[in-house]
């Protein structure tokens, strides 16, 4: 399969990219399953049922969350009713809507698992331990068996956390991808046992900015230590950052990995250039 995961949609200007790039980018890398963090794309603090919609519309198969999953307050009952929206495994002790990990059908008749657990490293909540959570989801759920591609998106701080999460799932998973950090990671592999790894999957946001919000605020409060407005997402040129990877079918095994970055100011990746609106040449 070829398969394509997004990082962390950030606010209007990322929403917008998405819904722009991710139809071509399905078109001409003839995708069959596309994944996106949408929890930054509402004001860059959670997710509205009409923003998830959209990113649907665009061509997302699956849209991940993280620790803002619930931070608008609509989200809760969508998550429930859309199976479409997967939330952290360990967002909570008990009672979360939705579901944290599914199964979800691909063209030709192929399966894929989406999971996703929060890291404890420098979070702002003592969340439960992610890999006892992703452990019996992955055991459950053999790729190659059960489902031809597996995926988990790891949503932390710590790279480090990110980084044992990718050996603890090699073998197991298909792709394992850091999202929460907004900043792309030069370390995209395919781990010895055949599991596609980058730390951080990067945003879909404008990177003239302080992890996606508009740079002033930001700045005042580290250099003063006082806050005087709300954060607000920057709306400058968005790169879609993300992560593009090909898996065997009949072993579910990573058989290739790309960073992918579109447009806007970061240096552009990805396994092939898109025929883009309006592109000269």
């Amino acid at each position: 399969m070829r398969i394509v995961f997004l990082g962390d949609v950030m606010g209007r200007a990322g929403r917008a990219a998405v819904a722009a790039l991710l139809p071509v980018m399905r078109r001409d890398w003839r995708l069959d399953f596309a994944v996106v963090n949408g929890e930054n794309a509402t004001g860059g603090m959670g997710l509205t049922p009409e923003h998830a919609k959209s990113l649907l519309e665009a061509g997302a198969d699956v849209i991940t969350l993280g620790d803002h999953a619930f931070d608008q307050k609509t989200m809760r009952e969508f998550c429930a009713q859309e199976p479409r929206i997967i939330r952290p495994l360990n967002i909570a002790k008990s009672g979360a809507p939705g579901a944290g990990a599914r199964v979800f059908d691909a063209p030709g008749g192929r399966r894929v698992l989406v999971a996703q657990a929060l890291g404890q490293v420098f979070m702002k909540h003592p969340y439960s331990d992610p890999f006892s959570a992703i452990d019996p989801v992955l055991r459950a759920h053999p790729r190659g068996g059960m489902v031809q591609a597996a995926i988990v998106d790891i949503h932390c701080e710590a790279t480090s956390e990110k980084a044992a999460m990718g050996l603890w799932c090699d073998g197991r998973a298909s792709l394992v991808v850091g999202t929460h950090t907004h900043i792309p990671t030069a370390d995209a592999q395919i781990l010895a046992g055949g599991t596609a790894f980058q730390s951080d999957a990067g945003m879909c946001g404008d990177y003239d900015s302080v992890i996606g919000m508009q740079k002033d605020e930001p700045m005042r409060r580290f250099i003063t230590g006082m806050p005087r407005a709300r954060f607000e997402p920057a709306t400058g040129a968005v790169t879609v950052s993300g992560v593009y990877i090909e898996t065997d079918d009949r072993t579910g095994q990573a058989t290739r990995i790309d960073m992918v970055r579109i447009g806007g100011r970061l240096p552009q990746a990805g396994p092939a250039p898109l025929d883009l609106p309006g592109a000269s040449g």
